[in-house]
């Protein structure tokens, strides 16, 4: 098993910038891909970006592209959301989510999400 608990959501206004964290643990060396996704009200839950959790190859949403950036610290066993320029369009749940499979688009471990709210 794994656990994931995100951290760093809250209230910013629009420009401004927040830095997700998602902290794993447990069976780490199980994962292979570590992603965030997000889930505004009403609206189905939308990938965000993922990375390699040993290599670091990264891939962004096009929604974030040039926005957001996803990082990792593997000593840290953690994986990071940058996200700069923000819109309130990206007012939504954040949640980490981690996959045992590069290849595959499911994931198997979910964190309890973490609130980002952008005002106008």
């Amino acid at each position: 098993q794994v656990q994931l608990v995100e951290s760093g959501g809250g209230l910013v206004q629009a420009g401004g910038s927040l830095r997700l964290s998602c902290a794993a643990s447990g069976s780490i060396f199980s994962i292979n891909k570590m992603g965030w996704f997000r889930q505004a009200p009403g609206k189905e839950r939308e990938f965000v970006a993922h990375i390699s959790w040993s290599g670091g190859s990264t891939y962004h949403a096009d929604s974030v592209k040039g926005r957001f950036t996803i990082s990792r610290d593997n000593a840290k066993n953690t994986v990071y959301l940058q996200m700069n320029s923000l819109k309130p369009e990206d007012t939504a749940v954040y949640y980490c989510a981690a996959a045992q499979r590069w290849e595959s688009s499911r994931y198997n471990y979910w964190g309890q999400g973490t609130q980002v709210t952008v005002s106008s």
